[in-house]
């Protein structure tokens, strides 16, 4: 793939109050290039990172104006992340009028990480309401929904009820969360009949897709198994929950359950999106698998049709999910909902037309990349033509934005990666008191000691102060390029110092890391350094949320068309010329690389010990 010419793009996501802070440093390791964008959002951990601040913490929830508003049209969006539901409110610029946040509850044993869909829908209604009412936002001036939530996998009987995926057999947990990873064996299963439609996301499935969590369950717990109705992605649980219509996401579908969207080629355009018979499973890989079962009833557990992101589901929002008892929404009965999104794909759907000046060439969204960042990274391209890259996801036909192949690389623990980090060290919970006393934030305070000991220590930059200092990310595997679950993270340079300086010292390294890491992906896509983009509006994934629902309610012909009136640019950092920085970080890169090929190699001598 060649990502000459590609923008990037991502989103500022809400994951907790350990969310970094963007800094005032924009040095960039690699050299401008006059043609190239590099468009991100202030949390994209890009290959820019010579500042270890280049992160940004969207508030939770947004100020509202004091008066109730005069917008005639808005749009909400809804948006699972793992630890929140959250809920924006956007007018008809794409401006963000209020939003909140409601947590929820996760259960994590070992590689089994759950959630409850009961629990979910409880926080979706808080946020909604509490967003409403600060935003002064009455429920008949919302026009339009849309959801967009993690890639887990939700599983209800006919009734709609939870069927537990749990060891405990605690029916509440009838989520496994994208990030789970007990079905690594059953991956490497599925990867070994080498079926055609392997070929159509990166080569291999991850134990993140949802074939292999299904196999698990059915090796597994066979109670549970029997008992399932329906499977579903947790955005489509939510739009089928909010109006009885079980229409799958083309998004969810073709990225997490090896459907063919492409089988729709030739069938049917967006302007014209209706509900479309699901032709593009490939029932020969289902029975392969050992899951033939999911096929009966014209696939009717997994998904008997499919419509594009943003396609209007059912009759709208149903009275229940409108009024429902304890736990309002507080919106009309009727309110149309869209076909929703991934959460990644949404913050795309949400930034990806975020230009300086708009573009009248449609033919120009193909040459740039967005990012979206929170508890992992994801790294998307669209593109007229499907490119088909080992280690990287996809082709993936209207996965994101209708009739253009997405492709998509990732990082498993980016957020999640730098959270770890920092509560691991014996300096973090007096680190966290003196961020309270002073009324700052945890990353804002990390930011300014770093900032001191440049001084003190007189480095000629602020990336310098790691120079002993390396990490692999690879804590929770490698999504992309290499594709290996297996993969563990390494740090470089230990040391006995407890201080809040050396806990800075291994935030920055694993800024750095992240940062390296998307500087894998987008060199194995080879593409060259460019500038950034950040968004108007940092809620991105809660904007691309609501899009959906603006095209749903008709205030727009397509999602392309609504992309172009709602998404907005926002700062531009440009690279730095200064060439030291640059030949510091291939320097860190090239170590970085390196120590993944150490780790294969110990791992080859430890394999050879124990044989």
């Amino acid at each position: 793939m060649n990502m000459k010419g590609k923008e990037m793009l991502g989103k500022g996501r809400t994951r907790s109050d350990t969310t970094p802070l963007l800094g005032k440093h924009k040095q960039q390791h690699q050299q401008p290039h006059p043609k190239n964008r590099f468009h991100s959002s202030p949390s994209a951990c890009s290959h820019s990172i010579s500042s270890p601040l280049f992160l940004e913490m969207a508030a939770a929830i947004s100020s509202a104006s004091s008066s109730p508003t005069s917008h005639c049209n808005v749009f909400l969006g809804v948006d699972i992340g793992t630890g929140s539901a959250r809920a924006g409110l956007f007018d008809e610029e794409g401006k963000l009028l209020g939003s909140a946040s409601s947590p929820i509850q996760i259960w994590k044993e070992g590689d089994c990480i759950e959630q409850s869909s009961t629990d979910i829908w409880h926080a979706v209604c808080s946020a909604v309401k509490a967003a409403c009412s600060l935003a002064k936002i009455d429920g008949e001036q919302v026009k339009g929904i849309g959801f967009a939530a993690t890639c887990s996998l939700v599983a209800v009987d006919a009734d709609g009820s939870p069927v537990t995926v749990s060891w405990s057999g605690d029916s509440r947990r009838n989520i496994i969360v994208w990030m789970d990873h007990r079905a690594v064996k059953q991956a490497e299963k599925i990867n070994s009949r080498n079926s055609p439609v392997l070929q159509y996301c990166g080569g291999s499935v991850s134990p993140e897709m949802q074939p292999p969590k299904l196999l698990w369950v059915k090796e597994n717990l066979q109670e549970s198994w029997s008992m399932v109705f329906r499977w579903m992605d947790l955005s489509d649980w939510l739009s089928y929950r909010a109006t009885g219509d079980d229409t799958r996401s083309l998004c969810t579908t073709v990225c997490k359950w090896t459907y063919l969207g492409h089988a729709h080629m030739q069938h049917i355009n967006e302007k014209d999106s209706r509900d479309m018979e699901a032709c593009g499973w490939d029932d020969d890989f289902w029975e392969e698998i050992g899951l033939g079962d999911l096929v009966e009833g014209h696939h009717a557990k997994i998904g008997r049709s499919v419509a594009f992101p943003g396609h209007a589901l059912g009759s709208g929002l149903t009275p229940t999910a409108a009024k429902a008892r304890n736990f309002e929404l507080g919106l009309v009965a009727g309110t149309p909902v869209g076909t929703s999104l991934i959460d990644a794909h949404a913050g795309g759907v949400g930034v990806m037309e975020s230009l300086p000046e708009k573009e009248n060439d449609n033919e120009a969204i193909c040459h740039r990349m967005v990012l979206v960042c929170g508890t992992s990274t994801c790294h998307m391209a669209v593109s007229r033509d499907k490119l088909f890259i080992p280690g990287v996801w996809g082709p993936f036909w209207s996965a994101m934005i209708p009739e253009y192949w997405l492709t998509e690389g990732g990082q498993s623990a980016t957020g999640a990666l730098l959270d770890y980090i920092i509560e691991s060290h014996v300096a973090s919970p007096r680190l966290a008191n003196h961020a309270a006393s002073q009324k700052t934030s945890l990353f804002q305070l990390l930011n300014n000691i770093l900032e001191s000991m440049m001084r003190e220590l007189q480095c000629p930059f602020i990336a310098a102060l790691t120079e002993d200092t390396h990490v692999l990310p690879d804590f929770h595997g490698n999504r992309s390029p290499i594709a290996d679950p297996k993969a563990k993270g390494v740090v470089f340079g230990l040391t006995l110092d407890p201080s809040e300086q050396q806990l800075a010292r291994l935030y920055l390294a694993a800024v750095q890391a992240i940062a390296y890491g998307t500087r894998h992906i987008v060199e194995h896509c080879n593409a060259n350094g460019c500038p950034i983009i950040l968004p108007r509006e940092s809620e991105s994934v809660l904007l691309g949320a609501a899009i959906l629902g603006a095209v749903a309610a008709k205030k727009y012909t397509c999602l392309s068309e609504a992309m172009k009136a709602l998404n907005a640019a926002g700062q531009v950092i440009h690279p730095s010329t200064d060439s030291r920085v640059k030949k510091y970080h291939d320097a860190k890169y090239r170590i970085f690389r390196e120590l993944y090929q150490q780790q294969l190699s110990q791992r080859s001598i430890m394999a050879q010990a124990l044989a």
